[in-house]
C-alpha cells in the first residue's frame, strides 16, 4: 500500500474510533425525531392516502382517455 493511502486510511480510522468513544461516554437526549418521527410520518402517510384516495374516487377525472377515432373532421370549406 502506499504511504499517502496508508496515511489517509489511518486517519479515518483514527476519526471513526474517536467518534464512538465519544459517543459512548454522552448521554443520549432524545430529539424531535425520536419522539415523534413515526408518529410525524405515519401522518404524512395517512394524509397522502386520503388526499389521492379522493382524487381518484370522487373527482370525475377521465384518466388517459384520448380523442383520437371519437372526434371526426370537419369538410373544409374554401
Amino acid at each position: 500500500m502506499f504511504p499517502v493511502a496508508r496515511a489517509a486510511q489511518s486517519l479515518v480510522a483514527r476519526g471513526i474510533q474517536h467518534t464512538a468513544v465519544r459517543q459512548a461516554h454522552r448521554k443520549h437526549q432524545p430529539t424531535f425525531h425520536d419522539k415523534y418521527g413515526a408518529m410525524v410520518l405515519l401522518g404524512g402517510a395517512t394524509m397522502f392516502t386520503a388526499v389521492w384516495g379522493y382524487v381518484f374516487t370522487q373527482l370525475k377525472i377521465e384518466w388517459g382517455f384520448s380523442p383520437v377515432g371519437r372526434i371526426t373532421p370537419s369538410e373544409w370549406r374554401e
